[in-house]
């Protein structure tokens, strides 16, 4: 595919290019998981320059990573016709989101490193582990795996901004099981196409029953470990959390065995992240203790 637009296309008007760029970036994940880091730096009363600049962190490598995909997937996208892309579409080149993803990714390394180089280096590890998905690792086996890493070391790199703090184990392992759980609901809904242009992930590897089996079982063992993994009793609220998240997680599994194509799974699966967050900010700050 070229990197220009087809020249019998009409001019792309700048407000086109702008909605382009808010498609391409993924927005709806992209400002999820920029609100959700946001909640839990203000559960854990950091400063408000900390919020700020981890928050803008965040939200520069979120924009990154959903622009590199679009930018890297462009020929796979248009090999299966998905036309809502604005690559696809002819909204935008593919040299337009290599500059704006580029240009994200370095407005990332200053943010991050700005909040002080142990939690910047972890947060560039986290976003370096996204695009090394896009770049290929999206169709190996182990496809699972800068998922489940990227999100274990997302909420590390915002405990981590606070002076004095200590990342524990279960918080560790919450992420990881969240990522893992998001990672195979998100590739439900486009198995066939994927399959179809040679990508092989997990998922694709043990199908969509499989997969439609393990998702919820992963985001429901990340809810559990988020209620009983901080010391003291859990307590009715986080108890029923537990159960929220687990409704969700299998309705999750199920709609992407009944609706294939549905992007519904990875919207619930992002709802059980923000449950866990939620659990977060209400325990209170003390469920991170100072080390």
């Amino acid at each position: 595919m070229q990197d220009a637009v087809p020249a019998s296309r009409p001019p792309v008007s700048v407000r086109a290019s702008v909605r382009g760029l808010a498609v391409a970036s993924h927005l709806g994940p992209t400002l999820l998981v920029t609100g959700l880091s946001v909640a839990l730096l203000v559960g854990l009363r950091a400063p408000l320059r900390t919020v700020v600049v981890a928050g803008a962190a965040v939200l520069a490598g979120q924009l990154s990573v959903g622009w590199s995909n679009d930018w890297i997937d462009a020929e796979r996208d248009a090999a299966v016709g998905r036309i809502g892309k604005p690559v696809v579409a002819g909204v935008l080149s593919r040299r337009a989101l290599r500059i704006a993803a580029s240009g994200a990714a370095a407005a990332c390394v200053v943010l991050s490193l700005a909040t002080g180089a142990l939690p910047g280096s972890i947060h560039l590890a986290a976003v370096a582990g996204a695009w090394a998905y896009n770049a290929g690792l999206k169709g190996t086996w182990c496809s699972w795996v800068p998922y489940s890493v990227s999100f274990a070391l997302l909420p590390a790199f915002l405990v981590l901004t606070l002076p004095g703090r200590t990342v524990p184990a279960w918080l560790w392992l919450t992420g990881a099981l969240l990522g893992a759980g998001a990672h195979v609901a998100n590739v439900l809904p486009d198995l066939e196409d994927d399959a179809a242009t040679g990508v092989r992930g997990l998922p694709h590897r043990i199908g969509r029953a499989g997969s439609s089996v393990l998702a919820p079982a992963l985001l429901v063992a990340a809810a559990v470990v988020v209620v009983f993994g901080p010391p003291g009793p859990a307590g009715t609220p986080r108890v029923l959390g537990v159960g929220l998240a687990a409704v969700l997680a299998i309705g999750a599994g199920a709609i992407g065995v009944v609706t294939p194509h549905s992007r519904r799974p990875f919207t619930l699966s992002m709802t059980v992240a923000a449950v866990c967050v939620v659990l977060l900010v209400a325990a209170g700050p003390q469920v991170v203790a100072p080390g």
